[in-house]
Order: structure tokens, then C-alpha cells, then sequence
């Protein structure tokens, strides 16, 4: 059985020498929720990034684009309401609030008579979908299979300049702030083997990316190393990403909306929005170093011993200018 990158590193950070680890600044599970979150994280502030509709509402009120709501569902006698919500729309995305690792998330890229058809191209019912959303309001995705609400969006028009890097679905970018810097980045590039999700664990590829101009640095699918998409077969040293200055900028901007000092901006790029906040963690993974090829530690550092106070345009510059990488990518 493959194995995921974050086992991977779970099962370096069991078995390298610590002082290997040290020197390659890689920072583990417990040095993470300790160090960082544990400090600069206060508890009271986590339901504004584990509730994606909070977190939606919270973004439009600090102007931080993010896509369209088309509506919320929050009661069993609301599911058969979920069809005339989407009525004029060709596609959506339905969603439970309080779900994790992207599960539950129902995407469907147009409507073909009374179906609904998905990227993979299954059609689904109405009866299919009011299901669906029946299961999110009963918490079987939710944290802790608590009750939730179900969060129907506009679908995604991903820029199409990355169509060539990706399999059916739409690629994320995960960027690492810290106390309002942007650290450390990485793209997920949905697969076959992912079923069209932007997820590691299930068979995405991580491509690590260069804070300064984010292009591709390494890529990396379970314990392989990735230098093309494995459906496609474009090769990722060609990747970079449009606007990433503002990308950038978005990202930063997430400090000082949530309060929240370490933090897990996901990312999208809408052909005609340009980057949007998907959603937030305040317990990123830690699989975005083995996508970079570089731990956090160095960065992390650095940043601690900056002066507070600095605007998120100073704050994006100085990573820019302090985390730039060459790529090992084959041209």
C-alpha cells in the first residue's frame, strides 16, 4: 500500500536522528501544536476557521474575496429547498460547514436536464443530492459528527492556464502565514488516484512553490518524488502561478482578520476573479515541508524576531525577499 506523505513524515521524525532533523529545520507534531499553535493561537478564535460560513461571512466583511454564497440549508424540513436554490445556476458546490480533509464536499459542473453531473461525469438526482445534504445536516462529515449547516457556493472556474496540471478537479494553494507573514507555500494538484479532490492523503501531488515568484520548486505524490502530473503528463516545471502577488497579499490579510497567529490559508485561482480564500485551518498539516523539500523551523525563527506592527504589503516583501528558492525541477 502507498503511503501519505504526512506518514512519511511521521515516520521520518520516528526514526531520523534528531540532530538530521534540527539541521534540516524540519518541525514535527509536537513542536507544532506546543510551539506554535499552542502560543499564538487562542482556543476562543478556532470556530471563526473551523466554520466554513463564518469564516466565508468573516472574509466578506474584511474585503477578502471568496466564492459566491448561494445559499445555506440548516434544517431536514429545508432539504427539499435544495434544488429550487440551484435552480438558474449550471454549477455549485455544496459543502458541510464543519467539515474537515475535504469530505462531504459535493461538486457539480453543470446540470443536464433534471441531473447533476459531476467532473467525473456521474450524474446524480435530485433525490441523490437532497440526500446528500440530508447527511450533512445529521454531522456524518462534520467534526465530531456534530450537527451542521450545509453551505451551497458558486462553482470554481479555475484559471485556465493551469487546466494541464490537474485531473478533474481544482487545484488549491495552501500557504503557511505566521503572524501575518506567508512563509511557506505549496499548490495540490487533484489526480486520478485523488478522485478529482486536492487532497495528499487520497493521491494529490504537492508541489512546493517559491514564496518569491511562485513558480514550482519540487513536487512530490505519496513517497515519490513528481516531476510531471501522473494523469496528464505535464511536467510541473513550467508552473507558475498568476498573480501570486495578490495571492500573497489575501493570505497575509487572514492574520489580521482572524487573530489567529499561525494559520492555513487555502487558496484558489478563479479564471475570472482572480485568487479567492477557500477556507482556513488553524492546524495546518505539516506535509507542506516534504513538498518544499525544506522545514519550517529557519522561517519560523526569523520571523519571531521581527519588530510587530509591519503592513501586510511589508510583510508579504520580506518573504518575498528572505524565502526565495531556486528550483530542483528538471526544465
Amino acid at each position: 500500500m502507498a503511503t501519505s506523505p504526512t506518514s512519511i513524515l511521521d515516520w521520518a521524525l520516528a526514526w531520523v536522528r534528531p540532530g538530521k532533523l534540527s539541521a534540516k529545520g524540519i518541525i514535527g507534531m509536537n513542536r507544532r501544536n506546543i510551539r506554535y499553535i499552542g502560543r499564538y493561537n487562542s482556543r476562543r478564535l478556532y470556530p471563526l476557521v473551523d466554520d466554513k460560513l463564518k469564516t466565508k461571512l468573516l472574509a466578506e466583511r474584511h474585503g477578502i474575496t471568496t466564492p459566491a454564497l448561494i445559499g445555506t440549508v440548516t434544517t431536514q424540513f429545508g432539504v427539499k429547498q435544495v434544488a429550487a436554490l440551484v435552480e438558474e445556476r449550471q454549477g455549485f458546490v455544496i459543502k458541510p460547514a464543519k467539515g474537515s480533509g475535504g469530505k462531504g464536499i459535493l461538486v457539480i459542473e453543470r446540470c443536464d436536464g433534471d441531473a447533476y453531473v459531476k467532473p467525473s461525469g456521474a450524474h446524480l438526482s435530485r433525490e441523490d443530492l437532497e440526500r446528500h445534504v440530508s447527511n450533512i445536516l445529521s454531522g456524518l462529515y462534520s467534526l465530531g459528527g456534530s450537527p451542521d449547516v450545509a453551505v451551497i457556493e458558486d462553482l470554481i472556474h479555475f484559471d485556465p492556464s493551469l487546466t494541464e496540471y490537474t485531473y478533474e478537479g481544482v487545484p488549491d494553494i495552501r500557504v503557511i502565514v505566521f503572524q501575518g507573514y506567508p512563509v511557506m507555500a505549496m499548490m495540490r494538484l487533484s489526480t486520478a488516484a485523488s478522485d478529482g479532490k486536492a487532497n495528499l492523503h487520497q493521491g494529490a501531488v504537492g508541489v512546493g512553490l517559491d514564496i518569491a515568484t511562485g513558480t514550482a520548486l519540487r513536487g512530490v505524490q505519496f513517497d515519490r518524488p513528481q516531476a510531471s502530473h501522473p494523469d496528464t503528463g505535464h511536467e510541473l516545471a513550467s508552473l507558475r502561478i498568476p498573480d501570486w502577488g495578490t495571492l500573497l497579499t489575501l493570505a497575509a490579510g487572514c492574520y489580521e482578520m482572524t487573530g489567529l497567529g499561525y494559520l492555513g490559508t487555502d487558496m484558489v485561482l478563479d479564471a475570472r476573479h482572480g485568487p479567492m480564500l477557500l477556507e482556513l485551518n488553524a492546524r495546518p498539516g505539516l506535509a507542506i515541508q516534504m513538498a518544499n523539500g525544506e522545514g519550517l523551523r529557519a522561517r519560523l525563527d526569523l520571523i519571531e524576531r521581527q519588530p510587530a506592527g509591519l503592513s501586510v504589503a511589508d510583510r508579504v516583501a520580506f518573504a518575498q525577499r528572505h524565502f526565495a528558492r531556486a528550483s530542483e525541477l528538471p526544465a
